[in-house]
């Protein structure tokens, strides 16, 4: 009994730790958005996509507003965002997504992690030209005939329309489009009424890097530690 009460605990706080990663991302996220085109979600795209991935983790609404009240309030908040490129063991590639409003920590923190994590801070370039930055929208398949839509959504960009695997099992439909295309598809989407249960842009490898178990849990924790700093947004590899 006492074992399954700690197993609950642990994973509990995880949910949590999760949770509150997620708060942070996304409250920067609204602060970026608000500061760059005014905080009304009917004239400000990037706001809009902010408050679907908002819902999406149960971001309370006192949480959202404050962030809002933060963008416009008078203490001077700016992050700037920025792409840092590197290489974690067994030759993986890594690119950190930040959120800052302060260089120096923040190259330093993510320097030490990668340095720590066994792994080699590289310079702008060195990793990037192995991806693609896309934009990716997933839906609740529910009501939906995915061979028509997809017939509906050539002409506004989209590259890739398929099934996937939500964070709790769930069937869920993911749509992929091009960074530029990614405004198209919004308003697309919304158009036809279509709430997406998130709407991101993210980097997707060209290739990937095939690993043993043991290899994997190396890269694992390089990316446990960049995905815990609070300046750290998202975290992308090309691990198989």
């Amino acid at each position: 009994m006492g074992r399954i009460f700690e197993v609950r605990k642990s994973s509990m706080f995880a949910r949590w730790d999760k949770m509150a990663k997620n708060f942070t991302r996304i409250g920067k996220e609204i602060v970026i958005a608000v500061k760059a085109a005014g905080p009304d979600p009917n004239s400000n795209a990037a706001l809009r996509r902010c408050f679907q991935n908002a819902r999406s983790v149960g971001m309370p609404k006192d949480r959202v507003e404050a962030a809002i009240k933060r963008a416009q309030g008078k203490e001077l908040i700016n992050y700037d965002e920025i792409l840092y490129e590197g290489y974690a063991p067994h030759g993986v590639a890594i690119l950190v997504e930040t959120a800052t409003d302060n260089h120096v920590r923040t190259v330093a923190n993510v320097k030490s992690h990668f340095t720590k994590g066994h792994g080699t801070m590289g310079n702008s370039g060195s990793v990037s030209f192995q991806f693609n930055k896309l934009g990716v929208f997933k839906l609740n398949p529910e009501g939906l005939n995915a061979e028509d839509l997809e017939l509906e959504l050539i002409d506004f960009g989209l590259q890739e329309l398929g099934e996937g695997t939500g964070e709790n099992g769930e069937d869920i439909l993911v749509i992929r489009c091009g960074f530029t295309d990614f405004g198209n598809m919004q308003s697309a989407l919304e158009e036809k009424k279509l709430n997406p249960i998130t709407a991101e842009l993210e980097w997707l490898p060209t290739v990937t890097v095939p690993l043993t178990d043991e290899q994997a849990e190396d890269v694992s924790k390089l990316i446990d530690r960049l995905e815990q700093d609070e300046d750290v947004q998202k975290v992308f590899h090309n691990m198989g």
